[in-house]
């Protein structure tokens, strides 16, 4: 039987490589397809449902309050873009133009990567700190929280701080010489879930406005993030991303997005582009809420059996390695193959193969090939076996 895809002239694959936005992230929970069905069939004040997110959000990471963004690249757009202009509108109008905002945001040289960008696209310029002397063997030190001070100046919006990868300096550190001077501290951690730990964890090291991806392990929709934080944040957040063409004398803006001494309210912010759909706001809201109840534990054992049968098959194949390794706790099938132009080829085989499989690609200039289970089916790993059998080597 076709699959809706084919419909179209696309044939569906199997997604062996993580959770990678190119291949559609992960697979949705089916409670939360079922939720996205059912909310599709009604309307509902869409800041009214937001709100009631950010309640969900807060309980269980421990903010203050929370946002659902369209994923979480658009969730660091609204972070910088919250931390620049606070709740004021005019400013809120005026981004991307920055001038006379505070418009820096402080990172950490060796934490640059792509997703920059995402902050840049608000108005925010990068400030760098930090030598990169460990990633080319040239050192060994280093940040030191002195030189996040002196980058830190009176037009210094934010710190931001990559989740997870705290080899330079701790997070707490960060925060502490963040907060000395009165600047919030945004942390990626779009790919930072499992374990659910990390829900809670950013905030509790003192984040003020923390970004995960919901379309990763949460297995929400692809196209939704969550922000979590300072209320103060929260409802700028709310300021930039609303539909306020709307007469206030008709309707009130709920309690949790409401600023402390309204102003006023911009036409539209710089998220106006990242709306949020009714169903995705509630698959992601029951997704969040499935995962932070531990159904991920049962999801990585559940996987097991996939990886075994995938490791046992490919260690009757010429010229591999074959290893199984945890992956933020779901089995990964390791194939190391003689050269890297091997390790290419067979990724070319299995992704334009019959039946197609999508592996991660991430260690391949090591000759590395890895199956991932963790956006794979029962049943998957026989057609990963049966890609691999045209595989000669």
């Amino acid at each position: 039987m076709g699959t809706i895809y084919e419909l179209f002239g696309v044939e569906p694959l199997i997604n062996a490589s993580g959770t990678k936005t190119s291949f559609g992230g992960s697979l949705m929970a089916p409670e939360a397809v079922e939720a996205a069905a059912e909310a599709a069939l009604y309307s509902v004040d869409i800041a009214e449902l937001q709100a009631a997110a950010s309640r969900l959000i807060a309980r269980v990471t421990g903010a203050e309050a929370g946002y659902v963004s369209s994923g979480a690249a658009a969730g660091l757009t609204l972070a910088a873009a919250a931390c620049m202009t606070g709740s004021d509108p005019a400013k809120i109008d005026r981004l991307p133009d920055t001038a006379g905002m505070r418009d820096e945001i402080v990172m950490l040289r060796g934490q640059r990567n792509a997703y920059d960008h995402a902050l840049r696209a608000a108005g925010a310029r990068i400030t760098d700190v930090g030598l990169n002397d460990r990633y080319v063997s040239a050192g060994v030190r280093g940040v030191d929280p002195w030189e996040i001070d002196a980058a830190i100046t009176d037009r210094t919006a934010a710190v931001a701080f990559v989740g997870g990868h705290e080899e330079l300096i701790t997070l707490e550190c960060v925060v502490e010489t963040a907060h000395a001077r009165g600047v919030p501290v945004i942390v990626d951690a779009a790919a930072q879930l499992p374990p659910v730990e990390n829900l809670t964890r950013f905030i509790r090291q003192g984040a003020d406005l923390v970004v995960f991806s919901g379309g990763k392990a949460l297995r929400g929709p692809q196209a939704t993030g969550i922000l979590c934080g300072r209320a103060d944040l929260i409802q700028a957040v709310a300021l930039h991303h609303l539909d306020w063409d709307t007469d206030t004398r008709l309707w009130e803006m709920p309690v949790e997005f409401r600023p402390p001494k309204p102003t006023g309210l911009p036409h539209h912010g710089i998220g106006r582009g990242f709306k949020v759909s009714k169903e995705n706001l509630v698959a992601l809201l029951v997704a969040l809420r499935r995962f932070a109840t531990g159904a991920v534990t049962a999801e990585q054992a559940e996987k097991a059996p996939l990886a075994d049968a995938i490791a046992v098959f490919a260690k009757g194949l010429p010229g591999l390695l074959v290893s199984t390794v945890p992956k933020r706790g779901y089995p990964t099938v390791q194939l190391k193959l003689r050269s890297v132009e091997e390790a290419i080829a067979l990724y070319r085989h299995l992704f334009y193969g019959r039946p197609r499989v999508a592996a991660d690609s991430s260690r391949i200039d090591e000759g590395v090939v890895q199956l991932n289970t963790v956006s794979m089916r029962p049943g998957d790993e026989l057609k990963v076996i049966e890609a691999l059998k045209g595989w000669r080597g």
